[in-house]
């Protein structure tokens, strides 16, 4: 089959891994830079330029790795391959919808899944409410589009949240705030979820003095034993974001965990060297799979 691995990069490890198993299972391959690809509407069918020729016709599969400075863009060149009969990882509104923050937050709370207290406002006339909605100090800032950690602060005092959240509303910055569950104790857990199984999971502690437990930002991991909840909220997650391959983060707290993000474009480096599994693989495995009998299907009914 013919896979087109969409991201800006072919030496970062996410994609060369998924490069390396696709070629392992005797696929054609290659890399597509979405920030260096055109689209052309109009008179006659619809084409995706890359280096000067139209490949929207060439995959059967593509595995979208879109960062947030391009997720507009990049979703938009998904949504054509995906209208044009390609099987994409991750659907188009799906990568929308998990990059921002409060869409998620909104969806998984209106599924009934449960994710920390959150308070999210354009109001800059309001702090303090905000604030005391949360029960007061300490909260959890967060941009709404940040990732690997970065645009996540804690505010200690009411002052210092005011401040914080001062020059948010002065740099015109979407954020949201949440409340800080102090009994996670920099702890979180990543699950990978790919189709309708979890093929790895890890817990993720942050560094000495450290509240976020991205690995980016010098935490370490081990793998996680989940308990089936914490399973059922990966898999309903995933599937009411559109995305058959995806990173699930929860926490877990006095109350039971809880849902903090989804990601559509979940970082593999981490993730197989703590748990040892060959997430790559299973991601590849998983799309051939689902195509070759998507044809079997279509060659059936006719």
């Amino acid at each position: 089959m013919n896979i087109f691995i969409l991201s800006v990069g072919e030496n970062i490890y996410s994609t060369h891994r998924l490069v390396q198993e696709a070629k392992k299972l005797k696929h054609n391959v290659r890399v597509i830079n979405h920030a260096e690809c055109s689209v052309k509407l109009g008179i006659g069918k619809p084409q995706i330029i890359f280096e000067g020729k139209n490949i929207l016709d060439i995959p059967d599969i593509i595995i979208p790795r879109i960062g947030a400075s391009v997720s507009r863009h990049g979703a938009a060149i998904v949504k054509e391959f995906e209208m044009n009969g390609v099987f994409s990882t991750a659907r188009s509104l799906g990568i929308l919808r998990a990059q921002n923050k409060v869409r998620t937050l909104q969806i998984m709370n209106r599924k009934n899944i449960p994710i920390p207290q959150t308070v999210f406002s354009i109001n800059h006339k309001n702090i303090n409410e905000q604030i005391e909605l949360l029960g007061g100090p300490p909260v959890i800032i967060k941009l709404q589009e940040g990732t690997q950690g970065m645009g996540v602060i804690i505010a200690e005092s009411k002052k210092s949240a005011k401040s914080i959240m001062d020059t948010f509303y002065t740099m015109n910055a979407s954020f949201l705030l949440q409340e800080y569950i102090e009994e996670s104790n920099g702890e979180d857990i990543r699950i990978i979820v790919v189709g309708n199984k979890i093929v790895a999971s890890m817990k993720r502690k942050g560094a000495i003095g450290e509240f976020r437990s991205n690995i980016h930002r010098g935490g370490t991991g081990e793998i996680a034993n989940l308990t089936e909840v914490e399973k059922n909220i990966a898999l309903r997650a995933t599937k009411y974001l559109s995305l058959p391959v995806a990173g699930v983060d929860i926490i877990r707290s006095k109350k039971g965990p809880l849902l903090l993000e989804v990601n559509a474009s979940p970082g593999l480096q981490g993730i197989e060297a703590y748990t040892q599994i060959n997430v790559a693989y299973h991601i590849i495995k998983f799309s051939e799979d689902y195509v070759r009998e998507k044809i079997q299907k279509r060659n059936h009914r006719n």
